[in-house]
């Protein structure tokens, strides 16, 4: 059995008095994609910002939380990225008046700092997993199109060589066919053993690509399972897949 690279206990979050998430509790294996589903205003967003360490001042955290056996209690953003963890933001937060070449390099700045030897080795990674970043690696990252964004946010945070990938929301705004590239790169970014948190609006698109699911409703976790049986689940179907009978599994 793989042994997890996140684990997370007892997790609540609060804004004032208002619980936005409250006993999450998940474990994301080496190697495995894990996704998070539910509706807006559920708390997923929160739930990835929380593990991030990048929740705004007005909040409250409790729980425990631990990336590859380290507890990540009181660790800062930038030591939580120099552990492994890196999150890809819902807006991409991109440099638009920078090139794709240089966004990437950022992502690399950490290793810089450290005096890691060959801390841009990713590059070329980065550029077979997304030719078109490679075409267009002299071109302003605010002239990209929204897919090519999201490829680009995507290849930066590859650029830090992490552990674990946290993705919020990589299919929001693009087209069915990026959406379906998105997920395909994500696949094949699986293979090479990054472990992959995975928060999605679209359902069926998470579960098809997940090993294992959560379900988050009103800032609890209300289901999980294999995600495999979860696209058969008459609750998932009914409230997430907008269907009557079973998910397709090449939708």
């Amino acid at each position: 059995m793989n042994l997890p690279v996140l684990t997370v206990a007892d997790l609540h979050v609060a804004y004032g008095k208002v619980d936005a998430v409250y006993g999450i509790a998940l474990t994301v294996p080496a190697g495995q994609i894990v996704t998070v589903i539910g509706p807006n205003g559920a708390g997923k967003s929160t739930l990835l910002n929380a593990l991030a360490g990048a929740l705004p001042n007005n909040a409250s955290v409790r729980g425990a939380a631990s990336l590859l056996g380290q507890s990540l209690d009181g660790v800062s953003v930038e030591t939580r990225v120099a552990r492994g963890m890196c999150l890809v933001p819902e807006k991409r937060e991109l440099f638009a008046s920078m090139s794709v070449e240089d966004n990437l390099l950022l992502g690399s700045y950490r290793r810089y700092l450290a005096r890691e030897a060959g801390y841009d080795d990713q590059m070329p990674v980065v550029f077979d997993l997304f030719p078109r970043l490679r075409e267009r690696r002299k071109q302003l990252a605010g002239t990209l199109s929204g897919g090519e964004r999201q490829m680009l946010a995507l290849g930066r945070a590859l650029m830090s060589k992490p552990q674990l990938l946290m993705l919020d929301e990589p299919s929001l705004g693009l087209a069915p066919l990026i959406v379906k590239e998105i997920f395909n790169i994500i696949l094949r970014l699986k293979q090479s053993g990054v472990a992959i948190l995975l928060v999605e609006q679209n359902a069926r698109a998470a579960l098809q690509a997940a090993d294992y699911a959560y379900v988050l409703e009103t800032g609890n976790i209300v289901l999980q399972g294999a995600a495999a049986e979860l696209a058969g689940d008459p609750k998932v179907i009914e409230t997430y897949l907008g269907l009557s009978g079973k998910a397709p599994r090449d939708a």
